[in-house]
């Protein structure tokens, strides 16, 4: 059998390129990407004309307009047209031209804004989103109702991930826009620098997140993507087939500080500012279908966090202090 030639769209993002890292190891892939000026993904004639000219076997969509609560607030009318239209062009390309396998990329925010935690893939579609990403939400929602409407009419094998909250390599350190890792990360790094005493972390410190390591985020997609198809059936369901990705596992945001001192080597005090706000208390994911399957987290936190930071210092720290 000849090698399994295996598409990723988003290549050149954090998800993307983790993706294509964990790929490219292995003999039994060939890895095939594009960039926006070989095939604009947003582009139904662009999309088409790429799949009629590449033969693949799989697709992994991990292409999307992907931004923090400014980005969203600022830009719905993009992140929802922008995001549905890379989807529905890949998805249908991907149907019409015969792909085996694809599996499509979304977010832990297709989540109802007060669902129970942990989140069970069930509570999908169960209550309100969260006002302030829910444009990106409903684009995420949609593209695993199109896997499932294809499984269901085609016979496809379209599948869906949710990942928690990801960081690593790759990471968006910009300091309007970045999500908490990234942020803290650079704002701990500038207080080395600086010889600063104090970090000021906004709200009390208190609430729960999830992390997970971009590396274990690729380690699971390319697990879920390489299940026979009884299997993954076996544990979905034809109208709730998206598999959550994550850990399992929280920490509150003054453990996650406290994580990044010393990762970072900051040896001062750490301000939390409780005037500023805190988001909602808590947001894990239910990992059991995923454990199930066979796959959990490898990489843990302070372990994730040395190793982001000295790809931090390679890429990023260095260039700004130049």
């Amino acid at each position: 059998m000849g090698q399994q030639r295996v598409f990723v769209a988003g290549h050149r993002g954090m998800v993307g390129s983790a993706i294509v890292r964990k790929l490219q190891g292995r003999g039994d892939v060939q890895v095939l990407t594009a960039n926006r000026a070989d095939c604009d993904l947003t582009s139904q004639a662009q999309v088409e004309a790429w799949f009629a000219e590449h033969p693949v076997d799989h697709v992994v969509l991990a292409a999307a307009k992907v931004g923090g609560i400014h980005a969203n607030n600022t830009y719905p009318a993009e992140f929802i047209h922008q995001n549905l239209m890379i989807q529905t062009n890949v998805i249908h390309a991907a149907w019409r031209h015969g792909v085996r396998r694809l599996l499509f990329l979304g977010s832990s925010c297709i989540y109802p804004r007060m669902a129970a935690q942990p989140m069970a893939e069930s509570a999908l579609l169960t209550g309100e989103l969260e006002s302030t990403n829910e444009p990106y939400a409903i684009a995420k929602i949609a593209g695993i109702k199109l896997c499932e409407s294809y499984n269901r009419q085609y016979g496809c094998d379209f599948r869906s991930v949710m990942p928690t909250n990801l960081y690593g390599p790759g990471d968006n350190f910009h300091p309007d826009n970045s999500h908490v890792i990234p942020a803290l990360m650079r704002r701990f790094h500038e207080a080395v620098q600086s010889g600063d005493d104090e970090v000021t972390i906004w709200g009390s410190g208190n609430p729960r997140r999830e992390f997970l390591h971009v590396d274990d985020m690729a380690a699971a997609c390319v697990h879920v993507k390489d299940l026979p198809a009884e299997v993954y059936q076996a544990h979905t369901q034809p109208m709730l087939s998206h598999i959550n990705i994550g850990t399992g596992e929280d920490c509150t945001i003054r453990e996650l500080a406290e994580a990044m001192a010393r990762a970072t080597g900051f040896t001062g005090r750490l301000r939390f500012d409780a005037t500023k706000p805190d988001g909602t208390p808590r947001k894990l994911l239910d990992v059991g279908r995923l454990r199930n399957l066979g796959w959990r987290a490898r990489i843990g936190l302070e372990e994730g966090l040395r190793d982001t930071y000295q790809w931090y210092i390679r890429h990023v720290g260095d260039a700004r202090s130049k």
